[in-house]
């Protein structure tokens, strides 16, 4: 299924900008972000909504009871607040002529490799459909093993999904700071992040090291706008009351911090193993493998020393150099005992080893 538009949008709304820092959801602010959206939609840009909020939708719908943290209330709070979330969004945005979908996705769904692509052709078929779906995780069913865990983290897997061209994350901050600027009035915003790779000062400070910012959630947005602009994306982290910020973005006003795409838009395979499952095994490999892997060679049995995990063939493992540090990712060709079995062995002896001694 072909691209119709070269300007796919995965905008992003966390609790607080729903909520407007209360604990109800702000219809004047949901309001205003939809019609934004619509203005894109008008202007021909496929959208895409990531929500939050269905959990503080239940719990306003129920008068704010008191819960235990365990999941099974938050669960519940999901399957109360989720159709009403969704009502919302479909009345509101049904006044600039939009329709609306939703698409509840799990981590199961990105981990096998048909069910990521059946999630990516329903969500290409309903942006041909010009019909902007509406994402959010399956909070009322998952189960703490098959969550992706928060909705930052999933607005990069969706914008990984349909090869997005921005991804824009709207929360209570004016960006991303090198320290928390509700404690420290000298912190300073960064406008912009380009570097390849991220630096280990600005994870520090987004997990909440050396007074940082991991009590407003950036470390879950830093993560993910790293996996987005790997995938080819510009992110940007921008605040949810800032006035228009949607329609300024998209004219291409610097507000907030900008992520410059660091990859061109990779190819699907490259895609799926980016955004898809935990390393079902690991594979160690020797010096002479690393350099090939880090010059666009292929990995082979001769090169592998260490094999770790069960998985099966075309499950996605770790590779490891002999450091010990991941080097790479990707797609095995053999399931792990057989891979046990050719391990340091020459490509031509595969065939015999596999035949004489099958599994």
């Amino acid at each position: 299924m072909g691209r119709k538009s070269n300007c796919r949008i995965v905008v992003k709304l966390g609790t607080s900008t729903l909520t407007a820092g209360t604990s109800y959801l702000s219809l004047p602010r949901i309001v205003d972000l939809v019609r934004q959206m619509a203005y894109l939609h008008e202007q021909g840009c496929e959208v895409v909504l990531v929500s939050s909020g269905a959990m503080a939708a239940g719990r306003e719908r129920l008068g704010f009871p008191k819960l235990p943290k365990e999941i099974p209330a938050k669960q519940m709070l999901a399957a109360i607040g989720q159709p009403r979330l969704m009502a919302l969004y479909e009345k509101l945005f049904e006044l600039y002529g939009v329709y609306v979908a939703q698409v509840l996705i799990t981590r199961a769904d990105l981990n096998n490799r048909r069910r990521y692509l059946n999630s990516r052709n329903t969500l290409e078929a309903l942006l041909v459909q010009r019909v902007i779906p509406v994402v959010n995780e399956n909070d009322t069913v998952t189960s703490e093993e098959i969550r992706v865990g928060d909705n930052d983290n999933l607005s990069g897997l969706v914008a990984n999904l349909i090869e997005a061209d921005l991804m824009v994350l709207l929360t209570d901050q004016l960006g991303f700071y090198r320290a928390d600027p509700r404690t420290d009035p000298t912190a300073e915003m960064i406008d912009e992040i380009s570097d390849p790779t991220i630096s280990d000062d600005l994870w520090s400070a987004a997990s909440g090291g050396g007074g940082g910012l991991g009590t407003g959630g950036m470390l879950t947005k830093l993560q993910a706008a790293d996996l987005a602009r790997r995938s080819g994306a510009m992110v940007v982290i921008a605040a949810g009351d800032e006035s228009d910020v949607l329609i300024r973005l998209f004219t291409g006003e610097m507000i907030g911090t900008r992520f410059t795409p660091v990859s061109s838009p990779l190819e699907g395979r490259k895609r799926y193993i980016l955004a898809g499952s935990d390393p079902l095994g690991v594979l160690g490999v020797d010096a002479g493998a690393e350099r090939a892997l880090r010059t666009g060679g292929s990995l082979l049995p001769v090169g592998i020393s260490v094999v770790e995990g069960h998985f099966e063939r075309g499950d996605t493992v770790g590779v490891n150099g002999p450091n010990c540090v991941e080097i790479a990712r990707g797609l095995v060709n053999y399931r792990a005992n057989d891979l046990e079995r050719i391990r340091g062995q020459q490509s031509e002896s595969i065939e015999s080893i596999l035949v004489v001694c099958p599994t």
